[in-house]
């Protein structure tokens, strides 16, 4: 934890990443300004010399994490691979981003209804329309080239995807046998090869 000489900067970072385990484990409106406060060591009235509320630290650790994770996902998009390697690499992209953002990750998948219902994440469902976009996109011009099966449905592909992908949060351990790379290898050989044996 930064120093009560550090530079506010990291004091303010170092709230949000406290604020994020607990939000994580507890859930958002489980968690309460004094327990942020007792987690970080100060009275929680201190932490309204870096926050206005609880909600604007909920919002700067999800808009920091959704910029990124959009950014990554445009540079995937724009390298103009074939559709097989962009949703491989779309996918390598979302595992590996549990790695700093685990929390966050877990949050939007515990909060999501009830975010949609606050005006000042009105972005998410603008986020998730962009991120749904990029990868029906490779889905369907995938199904178009032959790289994917001809009667594929791409919104259904997608709902699928996203849902195993992101709910893997919930049981992948950081400090597990696998790297998160190694875990994605794993989805994609399931993904595009399946159960089956070859020739079973």
């Amino acid at each position: 934890m930064v120093t009560k000489q550090g530079k506010p900067s990291e004091r303010r970072d170092a709230l949000v990443r406290i604020a994020a385990e607990l939000f994580a484990e507890q859930g958002y409106r489980a968690t309460t300004v004094r327990h942020i406060g007792d987690a970080a060591g100060v009275l929680s009235g201190s932490l309204y010399h870096h926050f206005d509320s609880k909600e604007t630290i909920l919002d700067e650790l999800l808009s920091s994490y959704l910029d990124e994770l959009l950014a990554t996902y445009r540079t995937v998009v724009d390298a103009g691979h074939g559709p097989a390697r962009t949703l491989r690499e779309l996918v390598r992209a979302s595992f590996r981003s549990m790695a700093g953002h685990r929390a966050a990750i877990t949050v939007l998948q515990n909060e999501r209804n009830h975010l949609r219902t606050l005006p000042r994440f009105g972005y998410l469902a603008t986020t998730e329309d962009e991120v749904r976009h990029l990868w029906i996109t490779a889905l369907r011009e995938g199904v178009e080239t032959g790289e994917f099966r001809a009667d594929l449905d791409p919104a259904i592909a997608y709902r699928f995807l996203r849902d195993s992908v992101w709910g893997s949060v919930r049981w992948i351990r950081q400090d597990g046998a696998r790297s998160l790379d190694q875990l994605a290898d794993q989805y994609l050989t399931l993904t595009f090869d399946g159960l089956t044996a070859t020739g079973a």
